[in-house]
């Protein structure tokens, strides 16, 4: 039965050498994920050279931003993939290292993992605005990549959608990551009948309503982890198919290696 599960995490690591020496790839390597899509590495070309280019064994694969220390993403598989793809085709959005995409088609189907990073608008009103560009783009990439593929996308979403993912509710309705604006785009994304939505949100498919369990995120400030005063960023949004096949989902609170715990979701299916 184990051979038969695909094993994918997602992680924003808060910066990989701060993660890196908090013990992420023991981790990685004990848990044996297939992929581990990561976010914010905060590192650039060559800094992961000769460091980074594998963790426990998987090959990684980046998208850098230009600005030093700042955002990034990457993807360590254990399967090699037929093609790569950095960036979505945004010129603002594509420097700062916000999207990879691992394609693993083969001549039966066509299949992505993809790791993004989701701007954060809680900066102030010019990042917030920055988050909105975004989702606006974004969109419609999801939805050409939908009517050609089928795909799993891991990341820090930076938006909590419903009530049930953040503890506070009542009190961040006019903060970013839990605006009206932001909770609606999700809604879109997730309709089962609009044409703009049709992607799944495979942790709450597989938990509908769990709340304290559900957070991956909590605040440095205050005692917000003692507190468990969390939010639900971290996703994975997924195509019906490939959605369906999700079986069991974890995440991990035994240690810290970020502000944000690693996701872990089975899939039945192999590569």
């Amino acid at each position: 039965m184990g051979n038969s599960l695909f094993k994918l995490t997602s992680l924003n690591l808060n910066g990989i050498r701060s993660a890196a020496s908090k013990g992420v790839e023991r981790w990685i390597a004990a848990t044996r994920p297939d992929c581990i899509c990561v976010q914010e590495v905060k590192a650039q070309a060559a800094d992961i050279a000769t460091r980074f280019e594998q963790l426990a064994g998987l090959q990684g694969h980046f998208h850098f931003a230009q600005k030093k220390g700042y955002s990034g993403v990457g993807i360590y598989t254990r399967h090699e993939p037929s093609d790569v793809i950095a960036g979505y085709g945004s010129p603002e959005f594509d420097a700062e290292g916000r999207y990879i995409e691992l394609r693993f088609d083969t001549p039966a189907r066509k299949l992505s993992i993809i790791s993004a990073y989701f701007p954060s608008g809680s900066s102030g009103e010019e990042r917030q605005l920055a988050k909105y560009r975004f989702l606006e783009a974004f969109h419609p990439h999801l939805m050409a990549t939908k009517g050609e593929r089928e795909f799993i996308l891991c990341g820090d979403i930076n938006i909590a959608h419903q009530q049930i993912d953040l503890k506070n509710w009542r009190s961040n309705q006019k903060n970013s990551g839990f605006l009206p604006e932001e909770r609606a785009w999700m809604t879109k994304l997730l309709h089962t009948t609009d044409p703009g939505g049709g992607l799944v949100d495979v942790y709450r498919q597989l938990q509908p309503t769990a709340t304290d369990t559900a957070y991956t995120w909590w605040s440095n400030r205050g005692q917000a982890y003692a507190n468990n005063v969390g939010w639900r960023l971290d996703y994975h949004l997924a195509t019906p198919a490939l959605a369906a096949l999700a079986r069991a989902e974890h995440i991990y609170k035994d240690e810290k290696f970020s502000d944000h715990a690693p996701i872990t979701v089975d899939y039945e299916f192999t590569l």
